[in-house]
């Protein structure tokens, strides 16, 4: 079994070989491809997450020797959610080689954020399988490294930080509405308004209401900062 020109040159963008080209190419197959002679990713994708959790676990007991479980966990949540690995997808282009079916493929399956953090994950998995423990764990490190480092500021949630602002200043807590919603199914703009009880407020737009909902939240905490100047 040889593998294409294009899972070959994504190879060189993941960091790994395969030395059995099969479970990469599981890896790549969504549900919508699969059929009785092809098996898709869902198992390596359940698989996969484990594996990240646990190379992601240790990676963060290393970086920070004294840090507590209650420190250590948004920063673990921050760094396996499906948003951070679709970000690591995006930039492999793992898009570009996952094996879709055709409707899948209309509606912009490529870019779909749960699609890729899910094909990440099953080729995670792919490389464990392949290669162990060690293979999976540099490949892992090789693209989440730089957001290892960073992670204690990709853990500081901008709506809590908000709503304990609020909190200290005696306000309820902040309330978030949705303006609108437009777009196609496959890539959708959602507004939303981030409002305070005394009065500042703010608009913010992203393709999903939780990213929305944080732009807002940073959006009114720069104000209060520009107002403290």
């Amino acid at each position: 079994m040889k593998l294409s020109s294009d899972l070959k040159a994504f190879e060189e963008r993941l960091g790994y070989r395969f030395k059995n080209p099969a479970p990469l190419l599981e890896a790549v197959t969504h549900p919508s491809m699969s059929s009785v002679s092809r098996r898709d990713n869902q198992r390596l994708e359940f698989l996969g997450d484990r594996v990240l959790g646990l190379i992601i676990s240790d990676a963060l007991l290393k970086a920070d020797k004294e840090a507590s479980e209650g420190l250590l966990a948004p920063r673990f949540n921050a760094l396996v959610r499906k948003e951070c690995c679709a970000e690591v997808a995006e930039e492999i282009d793992l898009g570009a080689v996952i094996k879709l079916g055709r409707s899948e493929m209309l509606s912009g399956g490529r870019r779909k954020k749960t699609l890729l953090g899910d094909a990440i994950e099953a080729v995670i998995a792919a490389v464990f399988l392949d290669g162990g423990f060690e293979a999976a764990q540099k490949v892992v490190l090789r693209h989440w490294s730089a957001r290892i480092a960073g992670v204690k500021a990709l853990a500081r949630d901008p709506k809590t930080e908000l709503q304990e602002w609020a909190q200290s200043c005696g306000f309820s807590p902040p309330t978030y509405t949705l303006i609108s919603r437009a777009g196609p199914d496959h890539q959708p703009v959602f507004v939303i308004e981030a409002r305070l009880e005394n009065g500042l407020f703010v608009q913010a737009t992203a393709g999903n209401k939780r990213d929305a909902e944080k732009v807002a939240a940073t959006a009114l905490l720069q104000q209060i900062k520009d107002r403290k100047k």
